[in-house]
């Protein structure tokens, strides 16, 4: 762990402080930030980082929402639950390369799943290039990303249901809720430690989509689409800018550090880490 994970995670640091182009060895006289007032002044860094946290939040935010839904239906006792469960947990037990190139092919803008259904019912008119249209690749890229892990979502938020004791539900009916308001008011914000750790994770695949990313586009990807992680590995292996491509790398791990802090820092308070 020293040597392998924080010895290099400190050479990064340390690379991305001289100007090292990947010939030849680093010179680690003259050290300083002149890449990461070179990120400050990029054009294509502002987009990447834009593009990421777009990512990060629609992403987090559509797949939380969805499987809350979906642990609400199955919680309240829908027909064949656990096979409909494990259909819908099963596309993240795939890899992002997998699913990158399952959804390749439903975007395919002339035989792909989209388009040909939408030609067979006549809406012919809203088939897209849903990849190459820089309008639309980006929401293409997150919905496919929400598709593979929703069901993650799912699975927190039933085990944070079926922890709820019956007799809360109970006692909400006997108040006069209804549903929709028994949920909000008394069941989602019991839920809460759920969203957090759910949220952490999913941040997290957010900031590890590269592979999903790399098998779609490659490593220039367009500016509607391009992401950090993206940027980082155009930049250390396509340019050779290897400096550069470790500053980058610094802010992705900092970016990680900020999601994942806080929530070992709670769990650090509560006595349970």
């Amino acid at each position: 762990m020293a040597v392998f994970v924080y010895g290099t995670i400190g050479w990064n640091l340390l690379i991305s402080l001289t100007d090292w182009s990947g010939l030849g060895e680093p010179e680690y006289a003259n050290l300083d930030f002149s890449m990461y007032a070179r990120m400050l002044s990029d054009p294509n860094f502002l987009i990447a980082a834009r593009n990421t946290f777009v990512l990060l939040i629609v992403f987090t935010v559509g797949s939380l929402a969805i499987g809350l839904a979906v642990a609400i239906l199955i919680d309240r006792g829908v027909r064949g639950e656990n096979v409909f469960r494990t259909i819908y947990l099963l596309p993240m037990s795939l890899s992002f390369v997998v699913t990158a190139l399952f959804w390749s092919w439903i975007y395919n803008p002339t035989s792909g799943l989209i388009n040909v259904g939408l030609r067979s019912v006549g809406l012919g008119f809203l088939a897209q290039s849903w990849l190459s249209n820089p309008q639309y690749a980006l929401g293409a890229v997150i919905f496919a990303l929400v598709w593979q892990f929703s069901g993650y979502a799912m699975i927190v938020y039933l085990a944070g249901l079926r922890a709820i004791p019956n007799d809360q539900f109970e006692a909400a009916r006997v108040d006069g809720a209804n549903t929709l308001r028994m949920y909000w008011r008394v069941i989602v914000p019991q839920l809460r430690a759920s969203t957090v750790s759910a949220t952490v994770l999913l941040m997290v695949f957010a900031l590890k989509a590269f592979d999903f990313l790399f098998v779609l586009f490659g490593d220039t990807p367009g500016p509607a689409v391009d992401i950090l992680a993206v940027m980082m590995f155009r930049e250390a292996f396509s340019a050779t800018n290897w400096a550069y491509g470790s500053a980058i790398a610094v802010v992705l791990f900092l970016m990680a550090l900020a999601v994942v802090s806080p929530y070992l820092y709670s769990q650090y308070r509560r006595g349970t880490l």
